[in-house]
């Protein structure tokens, strides 16, 4: 059911960006008036080969255009008469232009047709995380509430020199608002924490590659979680042993627990054993037998009591605050690639494709977090098709650009190959991500 959940949630956001995204091809075709002859969600072929496995498992004709919803479900696109794309090539043009074509309008439309899914993308994204911002606000740990436990210290951080109980009282020299800036933090080049540990300040360099190890999903750090039992899953072992929401786990065997994150670490360790709980109760005491699962679980929700902040914001400020969030994700990814060429981020830990993609949005179907997320792909994919890269949209743009600069148009025969190309790199990335992605699952 999980599993069901997690691909459900990527499809519906794939279906919401990949539609929009082509219908701002479409719309801007249509108001230029040129001629949409399929527009499809999904690919109705073994992409990239046109002419396999063609079938849809909904379509429906209106006017010279074909809608429908395809059986391939990376990708999408239109069929803009007169282009060259993913579904005819240079052979298929060979005829005089006709007036309703791609080919047959003025550089500057055929650039806006080209953007028009870029665009819509971007639109798509501010007004997404508009519609978060407005809807559930802005929840988060503040730095005050933060160190008054401090950070918990993976073994990771204890590399670095870092500590549980550290409470970070300055990011780069400077102030910060809440334990979320921290984490952006880690994006950033150069970046030094100022502690307070036992109220002696320290400064602590943070390496440029950690954000590779990071990124590999490693633990780094994150504030002290003090914590309580939520919901008692039916069956499991927590609930065969009495345990009830409510109760605070302050002993597993002989080693106390404070924090969530020393439960977890103790309970992992017990993996197929049995042990004993040491439970607070009310103004009661309780020693508790369950039996650990081979995954190092006992079946519970935990509910952190560590006080989160919460802020409501007007229409407008929502508007302001989205756009500008939508926004920085550009310059983030650009930075990304930055970091990606200077070695100190793995391509293979930075990239995720579908698998990836799908646990990112979770087990447990939260609109929140499916939103949040989905505004961010939208950006994501504005990035990327941007980029001058053969058969993406920004490889249309660089031909387009240069053709409106020199006044030389370039030939059927050239784009035909620019465009085998770009799929050519296109189809061996996906291969590559689809791989990393399998492989990181399996065995990371």
């Amino acid at each position: 059911m999980a599993i069901l959940t997690m691909i459900g949630q990527l499809l519906l956001a794939l279906t919401i960006l990949v539609g929009l995204h082509e219908f701002g091809h479409f719309i801007f075709a249509r108001i230029f008036g040129i001629r949409v002859n399929k527009f499809y969600i999904f690919f109705d072929f073994l992409f990239p080969l046109p002419n396999v496995l063609n079938f849809a498992l909904w379509k429906k004709k209106s006017g010279d255009t074909e809608y429908g919803l395809g059986w391939f479900p990376l990708g999408g696109y239109v069929d803009i008469a007169g282009m060259i794309d993913e579904t005819k090539d240079a052979s298929q043009l060979s005829s005089t232009p006709e007036p309703y074509e791609f080919r047959s309008k003025p550089a500057w439309q055929r650039l806006f047709v080209m953007l028009g899914g870029i665009i819509v993308n971007v639109i798509l994204g501010i007004l997404i995380f508009w519609g978060v911002k407005f809807y559930w606000g802005e929840e988060y740990y503040s730095k005050a509430e933060v160190n008054k436990l401090g950070y918990y210290a993976h073994p990771l951080a204890q590399e670095i020199g870092l500590k549980t109980g550290d409470k970070i009282i300055k990011v780069n020299n400077e102030d910060y608002e809440s334990s979320g800036d921290v984490r952006a933090a880690l994006m950033k080049e150069n970046t030094n924490f100022t502690i307070d540990r036992n109220g002696e300040q320290k400064e602590i360099p943070i390496p440029n590659d950690l954000i590779d190890k990071v990124a590999s999903k490693v633990p780094f750090m994150e504030p002290v979680f003090p914590f309580k039992v939520g919901e008692i899953a039916k069956g499991m072992p927590a609930e065969t042993a009495g345990l009830k929401a409510g109760d605070r786990i302050v002993k597993i065997d002989s080693t106390p627990i404070a924090c969530f994150q020393e439960f977890q670490a103790a309970i992992k360790k017990q993996a197929g054993k049995k042990v004993e709980l040491l439970v607070e109760r009310g103004n009661k005491t309780l020693k508790l037998s369950p039996t650990v699962t081979e995954e190092g679980t006992i079946g519970f929700t935990s509910e952190f009591t560590l006080t989160s902040s919460k802020r409501t914001l007007s229409l407008g400020e929502s508007f302001i605050t989205g756009a500008k969030d939508a926004l920085s994700v550009i310059p983030n990814q650009i930075q990304g690639f930055g970091r990606i060429f200077k070695g100190h981020i793995s391509a293979g830990n930075a990239v995720s494709g579908p698998v990836g993609l799908a646990q990112m949005y979770g087990k447990f179907w939260d609109w929140e977090r499916f939103w949040g997320l989905t505004g961010l792909l939208s950006m994501g994919l504005a990035f990327m098709n941007a980029l001058p890269i053969p058969a993406l949209d920004g490889g249309h743009v660089l031909v387009l650009l240069y053709e409106m600069i020199t006044r030389r148009k370039p030939s059927e025969k050239f784009m035909e190959r620019t465009q085998q190309v770009g799929t050519f790199i296109l189809l061996t990335l996906m291969v590559l991500v689809l791989f990393n992605d399998t492989f990181k699952a399996l065995f990371k």
